[in-house]
């Protein structure tokens, strides 16, 4: 059963909170070694994403039918997504300190959800959400209560900037759409 978020939570995820030096310090530590591992940890994401909330897949023709967590550890197609996925979040987290290096990132991710893949916008809070449990588990030394509070911060960052593309260009359904890269192909 999905998830679904309360009035209260929603309208904190609306509201993005200034990232401090020192969080952005914090990030950027805690990332170098997430990074590390990006592919493996973008895995992870993924494959706890699709298992959390299975509607997600309708977006993905490689992938949609895969119920296995097996078989989504190994198809390539999903490596390749999770690959991307990390690059962006890294191409972020690499230029905190350029907030409109920033906007123009996410900008890009949000409108090649919303106008070429058609995602709702609920699935990136919903992705930021178990990227950070994610991140959380599979780096418990590394995830201090203030590592916790930068990422919480970041997470909303991310789903403010790549959801701002909605309000402008808002989605036209869901389905069918083949959702294959976080960046648009160039």
């Amino acid at each position: 059963m999905e998830k679904v978020q309360g009035e209260m939570e929603i309208e904190r995820w609306e509201r993005s909170e200034e990232i401090s030096d020192a969080e952005k310090k914090v990030i950027q530590e805690t990332w170098s070694r997430v990074y590390a591992n990006c592919e493996d940890v973008g895995v992870s994401i993924l494959i706890r994403f699709f298992v959390n909330f299975p509607s997600a897949k309708q977006y993905f023709s490689q992938f949609k039918h895969m119920e296995d967590p097996l078989e989504m550890e190994r198809s390539l197609q999903l490596r390749k997504h999770a690959r991307r996925v990390m690059t962006a979040i890294n191409t972020v987290v690499e230029n905190l300190n350029d907030s409109e290096k920033v906007s123009s990132v996410l900008a890009l991710v949000g409108k090649a959800h919303a106008l070429k893949h058609k995602v709702e916008p609920i699935y990136f809070k919903k992705l930021t959400g178990v990227m950070l449990e994610v991140i959380a588990e599979e780096y418990a030394n590394d995830f201090t209560p203030e590592a916790h509070s930068a990422w919480t911060k970041m997470k909303t960052l991310i789903y403010t900037h790549v959801t701002a593309a909605y309000k402008e260009d808002p989605p036209s359904g869901g389905s069918g759409a083949e959702g294959t890269g976080v960046l648009p192909d160039t």
